[in-house]
């Protein structure tokens, strides 16, 4: 069976360490990590792709998608995650390939709910 464009994009890439380098760790699709630091002991970077400008990135100050959190839309490169929250990286995330509106977010927030298809890890 073939993958389709919606099984591979968008594409998310972790590393271990700022700028790109280090253990890459790759997502795809729409997914959500609910605790980053449970999967990873640091991560320092990030590369989001995907062909579409809709493609949401959402990052969470906090694990369970709590806390302060960022939107990007499209293609997004982050050399220095610990940059973002105030010296401290993520500690949760979206990657959507379709549009997230803030007040989506602010509900997946309050409740701890996505939309449909999607799978958290």
């Amino acid at each position: 069976m073939r993958a389709t464009t919606s099984q591979l994009y968008p594409r998310l890439r972790l590393y271990s360490k700022k700028n790109y380098c280090g253990c890459r760790y790759v997502w795809r699709g729409n997914r959500a990590l609910r605790n980053l630091d449970r999967l990873y002991s640091h991560l320092g970077s990030l590369r989001f792709y995907s062909p579409s400008r809709e493609a949401t990135l959402v990052l969470f100050s906090r694990a369970n998608f709590q806390g302060h959190f960022r939107i990007y839309r499209g293609t997004t490169n982050i050399p220095d995650l610990d940059s973002l929250f105030g010296g401290r990286g993520p500690g949760s995330l979206i990657i959507s390939r379709y549009c997230l509106k803030p007040e989506q977010v602010r509900m997946i927030r309050r409740t701890g709910c996505l939309p449909p298809g999607f799978l958290i890890v």
